[in-house]
């Protein structure tokens, strides 16, 4: 792995992710156990991604895969794939109807996995780039590995787990070097406490209109939701129109979860009131504000705010969520970002007068917690973040997971 990218403090557990969804056939892993996927981060483009292996047994190729939970499809690219159980989709097939396939693709080069004629082909989008192209849908073998929160237990191949194979230029400017949920998470140093015991819950919501690139109408948005209340700093509250954390009849407005967006982004009715009652907040803790560093609109002398196991001393800033008592808690590590020797800086950026969504919660404000979406249940279980129990995700490596 190059010097940019390095373990994450990012864990994510999907319940009933999309392995068990795109395989034909149904998979089932023991009981108490879960899957797991190491996850990384670029620190270049600040982008999460995983590595997993795909293919035949004797030839398999290894994929690093960007994590976006907007994303419809899984897809990479195929470009030196090369498999002999890897099976293409037909136009007007099961599968291409399952998969939401709308076009068909053709192919005038030597056949191969993405290079192929009468071919059930669907989208594949690029968030970075804001490219979209339709592609051929295929399905092969994917090595899991499953753990019961302390070690690795077993390797699985699950068969028939459908992606699509992307080109070149799509690919471009993404991360990398070329689930089951529910417990237990065992974190060092403890090897006792299990952490999923500590989780709250809120429930996933759907908004009603698609943000994809391309969709029906009628069709309901893939990503993930969630119902920000209100915010507090210090357990005071901050004031803006409430009804820009609710949908209206065309989508607009809302709370997503992005792990394309390194940091927070606000509308900015919501971006400006948050950065004033904070700034004011962190004058009262006689914190001394700086020079703000673009994109951030706040930032502050590091020296003024002592460290603590959960970062600079600086004031709390909550997302009271729906449920009783419920609030995704920001500490310093989450809500602030060293940008320079001395200066640290509100890690908020401003989304725009008028954007898609209100809230869109970024990788910065998810690291060092585990999030879990049970989508059976549709609804988010949540830690506070480890490092209030004198841990992180990056010490979470049970063994035999490579590095």
């Amino acid at each position: 792995m190059s010097s940019s990218q390095t373990l994450t403090t990012l864990i994510f557990i999907f319940y009933l992710l999309a392995i068990s969804y795109a395989a034909k056939d149904s998979f089932k892993l023991p009981k108490h156990t879960s899957i797991l996927f190491p996850i990384r981060k670029n620190q270049t483009s600040l982008q999460y991604y995983t590595t997993f292996e795909a293919g035949n047994p004797q030839s398999r190729t290894k994929i690093d895969a960007l994590i976006d939970l907007g994303a419809q499809s899984v897809w990479f690219d195929c470009t030196s794939y090369v498999s002999s159980s890897y099976k293409r989709a037909a136009c007007g097939s099961n599968r291409c109807k399952k998969a939401l396939g709308s076009v068909c693709v053709g192919c005038n080069s030597t056949p191969r996995p993405g290079c192929s004629n009468n071919t059930c082909g669907v989208y594949a989008y690029n968030p970075l780039r804001e490219y979209l192209t339709a592609q051929e849908l295929g399905e092969d073998n994917v090595k899991i590995a499953s753990t019961d929160g302390h070690s690795i237990l077993l390797n699985y191949d699950v068969p028939k787990f459908q992606f699509s194979c992307a080109d070149l230029g799509i690919v471009e400017g993404l991360p990398g070097d070329n689930t089951r949920g529910g417990g237990p998470y065992y974190m060092p140093p403890s090897s006792t406490e299990d952490q999923s015991l500590s989780f709250v819950t809120t429930p996933l919501v759907i908004n009603p209109v698609s943000t994809a690139p391309v969709y029906s109408e009628g069709d309901a948005s893939d990503e993930y939701f969630i119902n920000v209340k209100d915010i507090e700093i210090d357990g005071e509250r901050v004031a803006f129109d409430s009804k820009l954390l609710s949908f209206d009849k065309n989508g607009v407005g809302g709370t997503k979860i992005s792990t394309t967006v390194p940091y927070t982004a606000l509308h900015s009715i919501i971006y400006k009131r948050l950065v004033k009652d904070f700034v004011k907040a962190a004058k009262v803790d006689n914190i001394k504000r700086v020079k703000s560093v673009a994109p951030f609109g706040a930032c502050f002398d590091s020296k003024t705010a002592p460290m603590t196991l959960t970062g600079p001393a600086v004031p709390d800033i909550d997302l009271v969520l729906e449920g009783k008592t419920v609030r995704f808690r920001l500490y310093g590590s989450n809500s602030m970002v060293q940008v320079k020797k001395n200066v640290m800086c509100l890690a908020f950026v401003d989304g725009g007068a008028e954007p898609r969504t209100s809230i869109v919660l970024g990788g910065h404000q998810l690291e060092n917690r585990l999030l879990e979406f049970d989508l059976a249940a549709s609804k988010l279980g949540f830690s506070s973040s480890l490092l209030v129990w004198n841990t992180s995700c990056s010490h979470y490596r049970p063994s035999s997971l490579n590095p």
